[in-house]
């Protein structure tokens, strides 16, 4: 059996101990976490390179034979040639509003 004298001592040694632990076993998890959350990071930069990397080689060009062939197709149409005017533009009667201004003014 115990010292009734040393009881309280082994008692406060043994919550002091409990105390350590406890501390130390939050500390690494706090390490844990934090190695875990900067590897988070790493793999993220690490995919974000590797994915500009691959747009860098797959890089898109422009067709230049398809726009010149669009632009002479387009120009056949008529200088003033819309969808919406057609080849002879607006009418400037239909821009008068009852007077002899646009816009009546």
């Amino acid at each position: 059996m115990c010292d009734p004298v040393l009881t309280p001592y082994l008692i406060g040694a043994a919550a002091l101990g409990t105390a350590a632990q406890i501390s130390q076993a939050k500390d690494a998890n706090f390490q844990q976490r934090s190695a875990a959350d900067q590897a988070t990071q790493q793999a993220k930069a690490t995919a974000d390179a590797a994915d500009q990397a691959n747009n860098r080689a797959n890089a898109k060009s422009p067709d230049l034979g398809a726009i010149a062939s669009a632009t002479e197709q387009a120009a056949k149409g008529g200088q003033s040639g819309t969808m919406l005017t057609g080849p002879t533009g607006v009418d400037t009667s239909s821009l008068l509003l009852g007077r002899k201004t646009l816009l009546g003014a």
